[in-house]
């Protein structure tokens, strides 16, 4: 009795969390991804040169929330006139602030400060201009802790917004993959090259509607997106979105027109091999090293942070559509799936709601090692000076100003040292829920 209460009592989620919880080093990675998240979401307010909370002039501001704007008067002394000058406060260092709080460094990533620099290291000497307009040896809140570049913007803060960069590109490229490399997988692993059957004239014309409509969806809309990154990431998605359409309607189009030629051997039904497809896709596209590939891909392109994602994203699928694929190989004889089968369920319930559940926890193990290179592929591509805008602060693009002047150590060693934790932290969880989610892969 006691057996079969332990058996309807089992969760494997808290059997695989108990597991997670005994390697000490994933436990603690996962810490540390926690606190990288809260720095990445919370970057504006650690690493900004806009004070959090100002009095100005009797005026409470918060200007790190909203842009203030400052107003000054001129009189014409011939005709009296008063004109009105209303502008931007670009420094709030050189006012005469009544009170102020500063983020914990004050300082934009952006932001250059010209009193400090050519490569000002963090023990060398600052100099600082106060609000009396006198050059003076730079006050310690003010200081730049971890030193500064060529033109004088502030490595710690390079490095804290360079985490909001890294860890989304890291999350949004692989969502991008786990969503083609699932789906493509699990059709591929699910129908094989003989459970998938359909007229032949149908067959062609499928065949010709992805084609078509990856043509008129991408390849006639390829500057219409990377315009919309270009404006942003809402502008992007939406053309991305309207691709995504185009290629459904070409689709839908193409199999609505095989209806009328359903006569003869073009009615005939025939295999269609989704299996071999897919895998020749995987092999194609693995032929080629990615790197290069995003390399070529991103020469041709114009230069987004968005459109890196998604180049990243659309090449780094392959590993996820195996895992899947051979999940599904495992699953699809299994009694479950042989009776949603016989109880008349189509193929997309059978598929996505009792097959795909059962055939994630290595694919989620997959997409833990997927964000670790994903961060290192853009750290090279930043290194390297191409994809990503020169207005954005990468780890990567440090690195490459510490490659320019090897004297300043630096720029070297801290940015180095954030992709290094950064992505070992990621292959320690992904070890651990291999171990954890498949104890038999335990060495």
């Amino acid at each position: 009795m006691s057996n079969k209460q332990t058996n309807e009592n089992f969760s494997f989620r808290k059997y695989a969390w108990q597991q997670f919880k005994q390697n000490k080093i994933a436990l603690a990675s996962m810490y540390l991804l926690i606190v990288l998240i809260i720095i990445a979401v919370l970057a504006p307010y650690i690493a900004n040169d806009r004070p959090l909370y100002a009095v100005y002039k009797g005026h409470t501001l918060y200007p790190s929330l909203v842009e203030e704007t400052r107003k000054d008067s001129i009189t014409d002394p011939k005709t009296g006139k008063v004109e009105v000058l209303q502008y931007d406060i670009t420094d709030w260092r050189q006012l005469d602030l009544e009170k102020v709080i500063w983020a914990p460094i004050p300082y934009s990533p952006g932001s250059m400060d010209r009193y400090n620099r050519d490569y000002v290291s963090p023990s060398g000497k600052q100099r600082y201009k106060n609000p009396a307009g006198e050059i003076i040896e730079m006050p310690t809140r003010f200081r730049h802790k971890l030193g500064t570049d060529g033109i004088g913007r502030d490595l710690a803060s390079g490095l804290i917004h360079g985490t909001r960069i890294s860890l989304m590109v890291g999350l949004v490229s692989m969502g991008i993959a786990s969503i083609i490399g699932i789906i493509l997988g699990a059709i591929a692993g699910f129908f094989g090259d003989n459970k998938l059957k359909m007229p032949r004239i149908k067959y062609y014309l499928s065949l010709l509607g992805v084609f078509l409509g990856l043509f008129y969806g991408f390849g006639q809309r390829k500057y219409d997106i990377a315009d919309g990154f270009s404006a942003g990431f809402g502008s992007g998605m939406w053309e991305m979105l309207i691709s995504l359409v185009v290629i459904i309607a070409v689709f839908i189009v193409c199999r609505a027109f095989s209806r009328l030629l359903l006569f003869g051997k073009l009615s005939e039904e025939v295999y269609v091999p989704v299996d071999t497809f897919v895998s020749r896709g995987i092999e194609l596209l693995n032929s080629i090293p990615r790197l290069i590939l995003i390399i070529t891909i991103t020469a041709v392109v114009e230069r987004s942070i968005w459109i890196v994602m998604v180049i990243i994203g659309l090449t780094g699928w392959t590993r996820i559509a195996r895992f899947t694929r051979a999940e599904f190989l495992r699953i699809r004889s299994l009694e479950f799936v042989q009776a949603a089968q016989s109880l008349g369920y189509s193929s997309v319930r059978t598929i996505f709601k009792h097959a795909l559940p059962n055939a994630l926890a290595p694919v989620f193990v997959s997409i833990a090692f997927g964000i670790a290179g994903a961060i290192l592929i853009e750290s090279s591509l930043s290194f390297l000076g191409i994809g990503v805008p020169d207005d954005i602060v990468t780890w990567g693009s440090l690195l490459n100003l510490g490659r320019q002047n090897l004297e300043a150590w630096w720029l070297i060693i801290y940015p180095g040292m954030a992709i290094f934790i950064t992505i070992t932290i990621y292959n320690m969880i992904a070890e651990a829920m291999r171990d954890a989610l498949d104890p038999r892969l335990k060495s």
